[in-house]
């Protein structure tokens, strides 16, 4: 059976929040709750032959990566999980060589948007809007691969 003709593919229905977007797909197109999705640019990279300059193909552009939190019938909410600790604490103090204690903050990542939200691949293109595709991944345990071996998440592409 070919894998790739099972992933799900659907488009960004609204965005709700920095960090959350519904999805035109639910539990009847087989969406279930902690899926991983890919929010796509509209278009692609043309990858070129460097010696003949033939059009071999091309590549999606990801803006960013959501996990399936929800799920209704015709729809699925999905929220960015991809997260980095940073440093907000660690500053000098005044008059000395020493810096303060460092406090760690768990940032997660955000959604640029301009339609639920007042906020800015090239930087304009890297925008969420109503409409973007979206295409399934695969985690090593959906395509049966050993996780313990650091293998990190698969796409399959059509």
């Amino acid at each position: 059976m070919d894998n790739q003709a099972q992933l799900i593919r659907g488009k960004i229905a609204r965005v709700i929040s920095s960090r959350e977007v519904a999805i035109n797909k639910g539990l009847h197109d087989g969406v279930r709750t902690g899926m991983v999705f890919k929010i796509l640019g509209a278009k692609g990279t043309e990858i070129t032959d460097p010696d003949t300059g033939e059009v071999l193909g091309s590549v999606e552009l990801e803006k960013a990566s959501v996990r399936v939190t929800d799920v209704q019938e015709r729809i699925a909410v999905a929220s960015t999980y991809r997260s980095q600790k940073v440093n907000v604490g660690g500053k000098p103090i005044p008059t000395t060589n020493l810096f303060g204690a460092p406090k760690w903050e768990t940032r997660f990542e955000t959604l640029k948007t301009n339609e639920a939200l007042p906020v800015g691949l090239d930087d304009k293109d890297a925008y969420v809007s109503t409409g973007d595709p979206v295409v399934q991944v695969l985690t090593d345990v959906e395509v049966g691969k050993d996780v313990q071996n650091g293998q990190g998440a698969k796409q399959r592409t059509v």
